[in-house]
C-alpha cells in the first residue's frame, strides 16, 4: 500500500482538510502568537475524534511533522509547523456537565471560557487558567495553575479521565483504571504522549467569588511582594490570586491621569462565602495605600475573563518561567529592578502561589514534579509591534536571568519558550526517567515531538 494522499485524507475526515491551494489556508495556519509564521502542508480542522485519528495516521504514514492545536495559545508555536500536518481541534469545543456526579467532560479544543460557561449555571467549577481564551487541553496537560489552585489543586489534579489518540492511531481511555501509566504522564507531561480529544474533570462548588485587581504604587512594590509572600503561606485555601507588575490600561476605575503608568498589583480571588470576602481581603488593603481597585462580588467566569482584552490574538509573544520554593528577599529585589520596566501594556509578570492543595499531592503522583514549589513566576512579554521584538525579547531574557539564580532549575512547562528544551529534565526532576519509559510505550517514534519534548 502506498502513502495516503490528501484526497484520501479528505474522504476520511468529516472536518475540512485545508491545503495551501485553498482560500481558507492563511486563516487556518494563523496562530495566537503573531511571531510564529509557519506554512503546514495540511491543516485538518477536526470535527471529532475520528478526524484526529485520521490526521495522526496521515502524518505518521507520510513521515511528516505533526502539530496538535487545541486552544491555540502555545507561545512557542507548537500548534503549527512547516510542511507538516496540523490536527486543529479548535472546532471541538463541546462541554457536557453532569451536576449529580459533579463532573464535566470537555472536548479537546474547548477553552476555559467554554468550560466556565457550561459549569457556572450549576454553581460548579474546577481550576482553570487566568485568561478565558486559553485552551483547556494545553493548560491541563502542562499542570494547570489558576485562581483556584490553592483550594482545588492544579487542573491536572482534577482530571478524572482522558480520551487520547496515540501515535499508532488508536483511541485510548486513560484513567486510574485504564492505561494508568499514560494517565500519570498526561498530568503534567504536556502533549508528548498523544492528542487528547476529551477531558473529564472533577468539579467543586464555586459560583460567585469576591475579588478583583488592587493597584499600589511602585514605591510600595517591595512591601507588597514581601507581605503577599508571608500572608499567602498560611492563608485560608479559598484565598487565591497573585501579585503582578502591569501597566495601567485605560479602565474607568483607574484615575485617568495614571493610565499608561506601571504599577504593582494583587489580583485577588476569594472563593469562599461571598459575604466573607471583604474581611478575607482586608489584609491586602492593609499592606499599603491603594491607588485603585475593582473589587467586589462577581461570577467566577467574570474574573477568569477579566484580562482577555489585554491579550487578543495577533500580539508578539516571548515568555520565560521559573519555580521558586521560597520567594526570597533577593528574588524580590530582582523583581523590583526588572518588573517596572514593562515594555507594553500587554506585557506582564505574574507570581502565582501554588501551595495549599497543590502541596497535598505527592511529587511522584503525577508527572507535575514541583510539588514543593510555593510560587510559579511567568515573565510574559506581549506587544503588538514586530519592530520591537528584539528589545522586548531582551527585557524578558534579562528579567529571567536576574531571577534564575534565586529560583529552581526547572519551570512551568506551559510558560516556556521554544529555546527552553535544555530544561526538560529539570522540569520533571525525578519523574523524568519514568516519563521516558511512558513515551517509549506510547510514542516510540516521537511523532508527538512538537512540544517541550521528552525524547523516547
Amino acid at each position: 500500500m502506498g502513502k495516503p494522499s490528501i484526497e484520501q485524507l479528505r474522504e476520511r475526515a468529516r472536518g475540512a482538510v485545508v491545503t495551501p491551494e485553498d482560500d481558507a489556508y492563511d486563516e487556518a495556519r494563523t496562530v495566537y502568537n503573531a511571531m510564529i509564521d509557519r506554512r503546514p502542508a495540511v491543516v485538518v480542522r477536526c470535527a471529532n475524534a475520528g478526524d484526529v485519528m485520521a490526521a495522526v495516521d496521515f502524518a505518521r504514514e507520510n513521515g511528516l511533522d505533526l502539530s496538535v492545536r487545541g486552544g491555540g495559545h502555545s507561545v512557542p508555536g507548537f500548534g503549527t509547523c512547516d510542511d507538516g500536518v496540523v490536527a486543529d481541534l479548535s472546532g471541538m469545543r463541546g462541554v457536557r456537565v453532569d451536576p449529580a456526579r459533579r463532573t464535566a467532560r470537555a472536548e479537546g479544543g474547548a477553552t476555559w471560557g467554554d468550560f466556565n460557561a457550561a459549569t457556572y449555571p450549576f454553581g460548579l467549577a474546577t481550576t482553570g487558567g487566568i485568561i478565558s481564551t486559553t485552551g483547556v487541553g494545553g493548560l491541563t496537560l502542562g499542570g494547570g495553575i489558576g485562581y483556584l489552585s490553592r483550594g482545588l489543586g492544579l487542573s491536572c489534579d482534577n482530571l478524572i479521565s482522558a480520551d487520547v489518540v496515540t501515535a499508532d492511531g488508536r483511541l485510548l481511555v486513560a484513567s486510574e483504571e485504564e492505561n494508568q501509566d499514560l494517565f500519570w504522564a498526561l498530568r503534567g507531561g504536556s502533549g508528548n504522549f498523544g492528542a487528547v480529544t476529551s477531558f473529564e474533570f472533577r468539579l467543586s462548588p464555586v459560583k460567585d467569588i469576591y475579588g478583583g485587581p488592587i493597584l499600589y504604587e511602585l514605591d510600595d512594590a517591595g512591601t507588597v511582594l514581601r507581605s503577599f509572600r508571608d500572608l499567602i503561606a498560611d492563608a485560608p485555601e479559598q484565598l487565591g490570586g497573585f501579585p503582578a507588575f502591569q501597566i495601567a490600561p485605560p479602565l474607568p476605575f483607574i484615575p485617568e491621569n495614571r493610565h499608561g503608568e506601571p504599577f504593582i498589583l494583587i489580583v485577588s480571588c476569594w472563593s469562599g462565602p461571598v459575604d466573607e470576602g471583604q474581611r478575607a481581603l482586608q489584609a491586602f488593603h492593609d499592606i499599603a495605600p491603594v491607588v485603585a481597585e475593582h473589587v467586589g462580588p462577581m461570577p467566577y467566569p467574570a474574573l477568569n475573563s477579566a484580562f482577555d482584552a489585554l491579550v487578543p490574538p495577533g500580539l508578539q509573544h516571548y515568555w520565560k518561567a521559573n519555580f521558586v520554593t521560597e520567594l526570597s528577599d533577593a528574588a524580590i529585589e530582582a523583581h523590583l529592578v526588572h518588573g517596572p520596566r514593562l515594555p507594553a501594556v500587554n506585557s506582564t509578570v505574574h507570581i502565582y502561589p501554588i501551595n495549599g492543595a497543590c502541596h497535598r499531592v505527592a511529587q511522584d503522583a503525577t508527572a507535575f514534579a514541583y510539588r514543593d514549589a510555593t510560587f510559579a513566576t511567568v515573565i510574559a512579554g506581549m506587544w503588538p509591534d514586530p519592530a520591537e521584538n528584539e528589545a522586548n525579547t531582551a527585557w524578558v531574557r534579562d528579567y529571567y536571568e536576574a531571577t534564575a539564580p534565586h529560583s529552581e532549575e526547572g519551570g512551568y512547562i506551559n510558560f516556556m519558550a521554544d529555546d527552553d528544551q535544555d530544561r526538560i529534565r529539570a522540569n520533571y526532576k525525578s519523574n523524568y526517567d519514568r516519563l521516558v519509559q511512558v513515551k517509549r510505550t506510547y510514542d516510540p517514534g516521537n511523532l508527538f515531538h512538537l512540544n517541550q519534548n521528552i525524547k523516547p
